[in-house]
């Protein structure tokens, strides 16, 4: 099962974008999981993930993770617009598209 990482600062609005991806995520019939953890946290899962996706408010920290798994998975900022919106199946979508370059 494909794991996708979310970071955040604290992970409270992150959690509602989880739920929305999981959402779509059921909607389709992927089976993925889906969590979110703030950077301090996420070295202690990054070896155990298909991506990462950073929350636009922690993209200055995009080295420090991309550091952390040096080359092995992708690493993007979330869209502002879709995190904005809590579009969890545009952001579901875009982690599924670069999961299987």
């Amino acid at each position: 099962m494909k794991k996708i990482l979310l970071v955040c600062a604290a992970g409270m609005s992150t959690s509602l974008l989880v739920n929305r991806m999981k959402e779509a995520a059921e909607k389709k019939g992927v089976e993925i999981e889906i969590f979110a953890l703030p950077v301090s946290e996420s070295s202690s899962v990054i070896d155990q993930v298909d991506i990462v996706l950073l929350g636009p408010q922690v993209r200055y920290q995009k080295p420090q993770v991309d550091a952390m798994v040096n080359g092995r998975i992708p690493v993007e900022t979330i869209d502002m617009r879709a995190y904005g919106t809590m579009d969890g199946e545009a952001v579901l979508n875009r982690a599924l598209e670069l999961m299987n370059k």
